[in-house]
């Protein structure tokens, strides 16, 4: 049987604990429905963070983790006839929904609760080869280099659909809190639509890339605005940046949290903070619509992506970057050819 490089999560915990381990495992062979997809690169999610220090609890042991890989299908498993052997295609985080229950026929897929993640659930893009559902698999264009494309599958997609869910009125002033991987390319989509965007991030370096691709302003995680927002994100995982946020907002202002861990939010003051119809709204997973929509605005409209790469071998060590805020834009691994 063939077999494989890849990186699982062995023993959640601290990076400096290595939870993250270097294994051989069995290229997988695809189930019907499925296509087997050779990794070109995989982005560095900060859910990928997540899930090897803990913070997001495993599902199975030994996951693979990564989901946003770029790289061609190599193999069909039976039925799987939409995607030709050799196409280039995305793997992403929502790998699979029932598209029975109530959430699932009212077109809100993300919200399924039999809804299976790729790298979670199942085994994802930290490995030279890996199977996903045809259905679920998006078409890649070939002019775009693929450490381009790998971040636009989560962090592009989660934070458009962020952005939808904090409600930016055109022309709108929109506030970002945390400057990685998702956050630098939705600070680019909503200028390209009018909005004014103060970007409030801790790193120095996270500033000036904020500045350089055009946002009004870049100050301090905490600091105010200069002026009041009409809508604001948070990327960080910080729960400490709830009321902040809530209390740059101007009335009617709308806040959505990005991240799928956050820690503890503290007390809220009901007029402080949420008076004059302010409104706190959570984000979770996406819909496929939501990736076809973005990837199709991304290609139409390129960004400018950011990336750090790492070789295949430093996986552990990109990881461990991300966790000290090292990584500028999105980290990539670089797998095969």
């Amino acid at each position: 049987m063939a077999e494989m490089t890849a990186w699982v999560v062995r023993r959640p915990g601290p990076m400096d604990g290595k939870p993250l381990q270097r294994v051989r495992l069995p290229v997988p062979a695809p189930a019907p429905g499925e296509v087997l997809v050779k990794v070109e690169v995989c982005a560095v999610c900060r859910t990928d963070l997540h899930l090897a220090e803990g913070d997001l609890p495993p599902r199975r042991p030994d996951t693979v983790p990564g989901h946003e890989v770029v790289g061609r299908v190599v193999a069909r498993g039976a039925g799987a006839e939409r995607l030709e052997i050799g196409a280039r295609v995305g793997v992403a985080w929502l790998h699979s929904t029932c598209g029975e229950c109530r959430y699932c026929l009212r077109g809100s897929e993300n919200l399924c609760p039999n809804a299976g993640y790729t790298g979670w659930d199942v085994d994802g893009g930290y490995a030279e080869y890996t199977t996903a559902l045809e259905d679920y698999v998006y078409e890649l264009p070939e002019d775009i280099p693929a450490e381009r494309l790998a971040p636009l599958l989560c962090a592009g997609i989660i934070g458009y659909r962020s952005l939808s869910r904090a409600d930016l009125p055109p022309g709108g002033r929109l506030g970002i809190y945390g400057f990685g991987a998702s956050a630098h390319l939705i600070a680019q989509v909503a200028i390209a639509q009018g909005a004014t965007v103060h970007v409030l991030t801790r790193s120095p370096r996270a500033q000036e890339l904020a500045l350089e691709l055009g946002a009004a302003s870049a100050g301090d995680a905490y600091a105010a605005p200069p002026e009041p927002l009409d809508a604001a994100i948070i990327f960080a995982p910080v729960g400490d940046l709830v009321p902040v946020a809530l209390k740059a907002l101007d009335m009617g202002g709308t806040l959505a949290v990005a991240g799928i861990h956050l820690t503890d939010i503290p007390s809220l003051n009901y007029e402080e903070h949420l008076f004059y119809e302010r409104t706190l709204r959570s984000v979770t997973a996406n819909t496929r619509d939501d990736g076809r929509t973005f990837l199709k605005l991304a290609t139409l409209h390129p960004l400018q992506v950011t990336t750090t790469p790492y070789d295949f071998d430093r996986a552990d060590e990109a990881l461990a970057d991300l966790a000290a805020d090292r990584v500028i834009g999105a980290a990539v691994l670089r797998i095969g050819g």
